[in-house]
């Protein structure tokens, strides 16, 4: 089980770094979409959907490491009031709850991904991406983020983590 959750980890952060270098392509896009707007005053026709599709799918790849080093924006209030025990049961609960919406969203993605496929869709712009590629994102970055949910229940269930972070107070 412990190669299993350094394995996750490692994906995590591999997906950490794929949406880092994402958005710094996003940077240079765009600062090539102001060169070519405002400088040569040739039109851009692709770069505005490239960096759409771009930084959305950062978000969804980046959210497993988001997850992993607990960057996301966390209320602390009731689970800092909250005895040991009672605690441990409401981050079991909103882990397993997180754990079960992220399995969903990584199967619809995956299906809407498979029908972009299949019937070979197209963006209803002059660039015509297929989307099938932007759509990639969701299933991948949910289902990376559905293992990372699971190693967490599992570190909080054999003790190796603690619910919400959060140490035993003297």
């Amino acid at each position: 089980m412990k190669r299993f959750a350094k394995g996750v980890e490692f994906l995590s952060k591999v997906c950490g770094v794929i949406a880092a270098v994402m958005i710094l392509v996003s940077v240079a896009v765009v600062c090539h979409m102001v060169w070519v707007r405002y400088v040569l005053q040739e039109s851009s026709y692709w770069q505005t959907e490239f960096v759409t599709y771009l930084l959305i799918a950062a978000t969804f790849v980046g959210s497993p490491y988001v997850l992993l080093t607990r960057g996301h924006v966390n209320v602390e209030l009731v689970p800092m009031y909250l005895a040991s025990r009672p605690r441990f049961y409401l981050a079991l609960l909103a882990y397993a709850f997180a754990f079960v919406f992220c399995v969903l969203i990584a199967w619809l993605g995956y299906e809407l991904w498979l029908e972009s496929w299949d019937s070979d869709w197209l963006s209803d712009t002059i660039w015509e991406v297929r989307l099938w590629i932007p759509y990639l994102a969701m299933p991948v970055g949910f289902g990376i983020l559905s293992l990372q949910y699971l190693v967490d229940i599992i570190n909080l269930v054999s003790g190796r983590d603690t619910p919400f972070g959060i140490e035993e107070g003297p």
